[in-house]
């Protein structure tokens, strides 16, 4: 579904992502893992369209969506969440769902239809999908912590992503609520097919729920293999894992 190919970006001379690559299939639950300043958060702007890249291509369903807008890589069906929360903080949790599934099937600019009356079934399934429908009513304000990443979470679900990219979706969280997550992402890609691309520090988690993990490194991909074949590179254990048995 993805491929990512000598992927390049410097800033300032800086070279954020140097020799970036990445394979995920459909239906597959890929992290992406290395030290703080390796590159993921900079890899997951290019594929996303937050940022350019310098060179190298970006393979979505075998069409190069490098350096396009970041609403037609959406509209072609890649969606994200954030390290730092990002939602209406003043509308509700069901209005926060309801208006990505407007945006989706275009309903932002209907004058003729109240908004209240617009998607209803559509936006109370997937906030049930994701276990907040007990909450359409609550400020997205209001929330706690985690219930706000699952909130963001819902809201790319509302623009029908094929692949979902997650950026530390556990950050912050206590435990309880990274169990509760887990859970989701486990829901998502078993129940739903979901596509799931993420990066993660919490090393339980990864390795608990990707089928492959990539190692960054300074920008570069060191290795993409299955955890098993992770865990047992010298490579990796040299450069991230805390150095070699």
């Amino acid at each position: 579904m993805l491929k990512v190919e000598n992927l390049q970006k410097s800033f300032n001379g800086f070279m954020a992502v140097s020799d970036a690559n990445l394979e995920v299939n459909k239906g597959e639950v890929v992290a992406v893992i290395g030290p703080n300043g390796a590159g993921k958060t900079t890899l997951f702007h290019l594929i996303t369209g937050q940022v350019c890249p310098d060179k190298g291509r970006i393979l979505f369903k075998g069409q190069d969506i490098a350096g396009l807008a970041p609403h037609h890589i959406c509209k072609k069906g890649i969606c994200r969440s954030y390290q730092v929360v990002n939602i209406f903080n003043r509308m509700t949790v069901f209005e926060n769902v309801q208006v990505a599934l407007m945006s989706f099937w275009k309903m932002t600019f209907n004058l003729l239809s109240p908004a209240k009356k617009l998607l209803i079934k559509e936006t109370i399934g997937i906030l049930e999908s994701v276990g907040l429908a007990e909450k359409a009513d609550q400020v997205s304000g209001s929330l706690s912590h985690g219930d706000q990443k699952v909130l963001e979470i819902a809201i790319a679900l509302g623009n029908r992503p094929e692949l979902l990219i997650l950026d530390e979706p556990t950050a912050g969280m206590s435990p309880e609520e990274t169990a509760m997550a887990i859970g989701l992402m486990n829901r998502l890609s078993g129940d739903m097919g979901l596509t799931i691309l993420f990066c993660e520090h919490d090393m339980e988690l990864v390795f608990s729920i990707a089928r492959r993990i990539m190692v960054m490194q300074q920008g570069k991909t060191l290795i993409q293999a299955t955890p098993d074949q992770v865990k047992s590179s010298r490579q990796v254990q040299e450069a991230y894992l805390g150095g070699a048995e």
